[in-house]
């Protein structure tokens, strides 16, 4: 004759295993889609590695570029200084009578924006 306590082992000892066999499959099922998903997680790995070494890539030739137009400015820039200085040396009457007439421009302007 079976006792209440026996049935109840019995039971406890079916839903442990059921519960064995539960997570078993769980894990079974874990695996192959994480097995699955595997390949696509590294071509996409892969792919965002491509993407920023082409990123670096342009942003490396830009900066040179940039460096390179920076220095092309500043040439520029002290060839027109150096144009300016010969003008005003070779000019000094007409330079003072430009450097007013600028002066004025500039005053009429700034009045008229501050209103």
């Amino acid at each position: 004759m079976e006792t209440a306590g026996s049935v109840a082992n019995e039971s406890s000892r079916t839903a442990a295993r059921a519960v064995d066999q539960a997570s078993a499959g769980a894990h079974t099922a874990i695996d192959k889609v994480s097995d699955a998903a595997r390949p696509m997680v590294d071509r996409v790995a892969s792919g965002a590695h491509q993407a920023v070494d082409k990123i670096a890539g342009v942003a490396g030739r830009a900066a040179e570029t940039l460096n390179v137009k920076g220095g092309q400015l500043h040439d520029a820039q002290v060839r027109a200084m150096e144009q300016c200085r010969g003008y005003v040396r070779d000019n000094p009457i007409a330079s003072i009578g430009i450097a007013v007439a600028a002066g004025f421009l500039l005053s009429r302007l700034l009045a008229l924006t501050s209103r």
